[in-house]
């Protein structure tokens, strides 16, 4: 192979090389407005340098991140979210926030800039005003709608003048005279990252700690963060529970368990009771076969009436069981709900969760019936023999 072909040869490979090194950070390269995680690598006197994940330093104002005290709020290996700005010598510059201030023509730059690129800015809500709130940010004055300040709706908005919060620009017009904020967006943004977190992490039997949002008919709502649940009022406990109400409160914290989970739904059920101990796992022990208990009856049917034995445990008195003999029409003619009553236990099936029972007086009275003819089957069967026939007593007397 001769020089000249061997330097094109190397030459084409150089070009190939570099043209690659481009494809790669082209492929890494960053849009303004992108939003990263970075972990902090360095903090200096005026800046923080971050590491992005790509070629190049990535540097946010030390300001952004000073709390109210002027102290750091984060340290080196810590993350932080934050929004791509501009490129320029390899470094890449990034914000946590827009509208820090400075003068009205620039801080109209920051904002057309934020609304272009969907970075949130900071901004304080002045005051309450028709529809919503009037908010400042970088010198100039924006709106916020009641309905974009929060997820849901806020009864006290008297707590909220003052306050510093984040917003997105939902729309930016007549060269700054007209801004559009919401706060809402970007609380949503937040719980969409959190649901997508879960979606990975998430699971059936799961133990999971959340709060009651209200409580309905049919069962209450527990947030586990960025989702809501359904307890149904048939997991609360294992007693039985005509309303949530007696049980839970909002805002009170529960730990439940993962019962069944649709994504493409966006359901999720819990189960309160599955966190507690199951009574009939000592039913059999606690009320054995034969013995008697008092209980209340919970309820009837047109079949039975339920008996409560303990917290969680019912058992049933069937319908035949309860005339004393007599056929009846209704339970209702026998006994009442709320009535506190004794009775004998005939069996008790514990993987079923199901006991049968009697009324004690009845079984009482059956054992007393079959004990007297009992005793008099055995009185008969001692008793001396009789005389015997007329042969009989013939043969006796000729024998002696």
């Amino acid at each position: 192979m001769d020089n000249d072909h061997r330097e094109e040869m190397e030459t084409e490979e150089e070009s190939f090389a570099d043209l690659f090194e481009r494809s790669q950070k082209d492929a890494g390269r960053l849009e303004p407005g992108a939003k990263v995680e970075a972990t902090v690598l360095q903090i200096a006197k005026d800046w923080i340098f971050l590491d992005t994940g790509r070629k190049g330093e990535g540097v946010l104002d030390i300001k952004e991140l000073l709390d109210a005290d002027g102290n750091l709020s984060v340290k080196v290996g810590d993350k932080v979210t934050a929004w791509f700005v501009s490129s320029r010598n390899n470094e890449m510059r990034f914000t946590t926030k827009l509208g820090g201030g400075g003068s009205h023509s620039a801080g109209n730059a920051q904002l057309e800039e934020a609304y272009a690129a969907g970075i949130p800015v900071q901004g304080v809500v002045e005051k309450e005003v028709k529809g919503g709130f009037e908010v400042k940010v970088a010198g100039s004055r924006a709106f916020c709608p009641f309905s974009q300040i929060a997820l849901r709706r806020v009864e006290d908005t008297a707590a909220l003048l003052g306050k510093q919060m984040s917003f997105k620009i939902t729309e930016y017009s007549e060269k700054g005279r007209n801004i559009v904020l919401s706060h809402r967006a970007l609380l949503e943004e937040e719980l969409q990252q959190q649901k997508d977190a879960l979606k990975e992490t998430l699971n059936v039997g799961d133990r999971v700690k959340g709060t009651v949002t209200s409580l309905r008919d049919f069962g209450a709502f527990v947030s586990i963060g960025a989702v809501e649940g359904l307890l149904p009022v048939s997991e609360v406990a294992w007693a039985r529970v005509n309303h949530v109400s007696e049980v839970l409160s909002v805002g009170q914290e529960v730990e439940v368990v993962v019962k069944g989970i649709d994504w493409e739904k966006n359901r999720i059920s819990f189960s309160l009771k599955d966190t507690l101990a199951d009574p009939w796992e000592e039913a059999a022990s606690a009320f054995p076969e034969g013995s008697y208990q008092n209980g209340k009856v919970a309820r009837l049917t047109p079949f039975g009436a339920f008996v409560t034995l303990a917290s969680g445990v019912d058992g049933l008195i069937h319908i035949s069981k309860l005339g004393a003999g007599k056929r009846i029409q209704h339970p209702k003619e026998v006994l009442s709900e709320g009535q506190e009553v004794e009775v004998k236990v005939e069996s008790v099936d514990r993987e079923a969760k199901k006991i049968s029972l009697a009324l004690a007086s009845v079984s009482r009275a059956a054992e007393e019936q079959a004990q007297s003819m009992d005793a008099y089957k055995k009185t008969v069967a001692e008793a001396p023999k009789g005389m015997g026939t007329l042969g009989d007593l013939l043969k006796a007397k000729l024998k002696g």
